[in-house]
């Protein structure tokens, strides 16, 4: 079994970095049993993130490996998937990207710190005892704020995690069952929405679907098929991302008790924290990308067409870049996680899921300062999202 085959088993997903470690020794570029290249260096990692000669794979070519899935815009996790603005190229993923992107600037962000830290006590408030953090907490905070940003009601936020989950499964694999849960939860979604924008349409609101229905009504620069795509993808893409951050970063801290104490003693220290726990366990840990003309990594010419995937986890633990990768440290400098992407593929919400994370995670240990682990966590079996299932914690 090779190195890239151990990742595809369970034990391998569990805890991919050993064999990160040992491919980057290996050699910079790897291929894999279908001609796939595989990059697990930091550099080469921001070049495959940053470089405009690095596209997204036309579905049919991504599904290729799936000769079952005849018509892939019949599936309806596969249609929400394929057309949003992550897997579009340039001009589409430009035009889409533009829409939304007000929203979630630095500053506009900053400006919800206050409703943020208001939603944090509210979630601690209801904590005790023993609970699974990732349903008490990491779950509810994306969605609650992600559905005041886009406009959810409050009542109807909390079908939106476990549909979500089952949805993002094709991402990793696909397989007939998969699919057929995944498609289910993407068309339970969509049906959400074009209710939802129905209603917009006739009681506008301070939202962000009212905004992109309007912009939509002035000068049509989208479809109606891609404001219904938008409004799932963002749901779906803040909630996975923000969610894993937040189970992750706590897990590291209960396993550095060191650190938890920094942080707890120092959030003043937040946002290098949040960064190095990026770092130190990615949300998100694989992108794929295929090559629209040759380009050079490592010395190495990849050739047009060909698909390149990088391992953001392995690239986020490159010595030749981190002094100490396996070493956790709240307060390293000169830190560059790869975790939210690069280039016009940068995650559009990552300064939402960072602010997030920077309120939540000192809010957390200065409330329960002997917080701890009351089980063994179960991962989610999954390597392109790597998070957990269930957490489970003592707060006292």
């Amino acid at each position: 079994m090779t190195l890239l085959d151990e990742l595809a088993t369970t034990a391998g997903r569990e805890n991919p970095y050993p064999r990160y470690d040992r491919l980057r020794r290996i050699s910079a570029v790897v291929r894999a049993a279908d001609g796939t290249l595989v990059v697990t260096r930091h550099a080469d990692c921001v070049a495959v993130t940053r470089d405009p000669r690095m596209r997204h794979q036309s579905p049919d070519n991504r599904l290729g490996a799936f000769p079952a899935i005849a018509d892939w815009s019949a599936h309806p996790a596969l249609r929400l998937l394929f057309t949003s603005m992550l897997l579009r190229n340039p001009p589409d993923h430009t035009r889409l990207r533009r829409l939304v992107s007000g929203a979630f600037t630095p500053r506009r962000v900053q400006a919800l710190r206050a409703e943020i830290a208001r939603t944090v006590d509210d979630l601690l408030d209801g904590m005790s005892g023993e609970l699974d953090f990732m349903d008490a907490f990491a779950l509810q905070l994306p969605v609650i704020v992600l559905g005041e940003i886009l406009g959810v009601p409050a009542e109807d936020r909390s079908r939106f995690p476990p549909l979500v989950r089952q949805w993002t499964q094709v991402v990793e694999v696909i397989t007939p069952d998969v699919l057929s849960q995944a498609d289910s939860a993407a068309a339970a979604i969509r049906e959400y929405f074009i209710s939802l924008v129905a209603e917009r349409r006739r009681r506008p609101a301070d939202d962000l679907l009212s905004e992109l229905i309007a912009i939509q009504q002035a000068d049509d620069r989208f479809s109606e098929d891609e404001l219904l795509t938008t409004a799932g993808f963002l749901l779906g893409a803040g909630l996975e991302t923000t969610t894993n951050l937040l189970g992750n970063g706590l897990f590291a801290l209960l396993q550095h008790p060191e650190q938890m104490d920094l942080l707890r003693e120092r959030p003043d220290l937040a946002p290098s924290a949040v960064d190095e726990l990026l770092r130190f366990d990615s949300p998100t840990q694989i992108v794929p990308r295929s090559v629209a003309e040759p380009i050079e990594l490592s010395g190495i010419t990849i050739t047009a067409g060909e698909r390149v995937v990088a391992y953001l986890g392995a690239g986020n633990r490159d010595p030749h870049r981190f002094a100490e990768p396996d070493r956790l440290e709240l307060d390293r400098t000169g830190n560059a996680p790869l975790s939210f992407g690069g280039g016009i593929h940068h995650c559009v919400g990552a300064p939402l899921g960072r602010l997030e994370a920077e309120i939540a995670l000192p809010a957390l240990l200065g409330r329960f300062p002997k917080i701890a682990l009351n089980g063994v966590p179960e991962r989610r079996d999954s390597l392109t999202f790597r998070g957990f299932t269930r957490l489970p914690v003592d707060v006292g």
